[in-house]
C-alpha cells in the first residue's frame, strides 16, 4: 500500500510540474508580428486626413503623413514625431478614409540600447513600444490596433529608469 501511495504522490507531483512548466512557457511567449497578420492592403493614393478639433495643432504632421504610403497594418500610415527630449507621440492615418487615431500616450525614456522605441510593420497590426508611457513606469508594451483603438496585448514592466538622455 505504501508503494502505491508513493507512486500516486510522485505521479501527482510530476503532473503538477508539467502543468506549471506549460503555463510558464505559455506566459513567457512574447507577441510576434506574424501573430497579428493583416489581409487588407490599400494601394491607392493616401486620403487627406479628417482633422478633428482636438487634432488641429497637429495638422502639419497630419498633412505630412498624407504624403506617405501605408507603412502599418496594410492600409495605415503610422506617423510618430518628437514631443520633447527623448519623447515621441504619434497617430495612425487610415490611407483609404483619412480617419485619424492618436496613440493614447507618449513614449519616452527608452533604454539607450534601444534603437527604435516603436516597432511596427506593413504586414501586421501589432505595435511594440519600448520605454515609459506618459513618463510613468517603463518596459515593453505590445498593442494590437483594431482599426479604432490600440488594445493592450501584453506588457512587461521593468520599471527602468530614464536612461536615454
Amino acid at each position: 500500500m505504501n508503494k502505491r501511495i508513493a507512486f500516486l504522490v510522485s505521479a501527482g507531483a510530476l503532473l503538477f510540474i508539467i502543468s506549471v512548466a506549460a503555463w510558464a512557457q505559455e506566459n513567457t511567449t512574447l507577441p510576434r508580428f506574424e501573430d497579428y497578420p493583416v489581409t487588407n492592403h490599400y494601394q491607392g493614393k493616401t486620403a487627406q486626413p479628417m482633422i478633428a478639433k482636438q487634432d488641429r495643432r497637429f495638422r502639419t504632421r497630419l498633412r505630412e503623413a498624407a504624403q506617405e504610403k501605408p507603412n502599418f497594418a496594410g492600409k495605415y500610415v503610422f506617423h510618430a514625431f518628437g514631443c520633447g527630449a527623448s519623447c515621441l507621440m504619434g497617430f495612425v492615418l487610415d490611407a483609404q478614409t483619412g480617419k485619424v487615431v492618436r496613440i493614447p500616450f507618449t513614449i519616452c525614456c527608452w533604454p539607450i540600447d534601444v534603437e527604435h522605441p516603436i516597432e511596427f510593420n506593413l504586414e501586421s497590426s501589432l505595435l511594440v513600444f519600448k520605454g515609459s508611457r506618459n513618463e510613468k513606469g517603463g518596459g515593453t508594451y505590445y498593442y494590437n490596433f483594431d482599426g479604432k483603438r490600440f488594445v493592450l496585448v501584453r506588457e512587461i514592466e521593468t520599471g527602468m529608469p530614464n536612461t536615454n538622455p
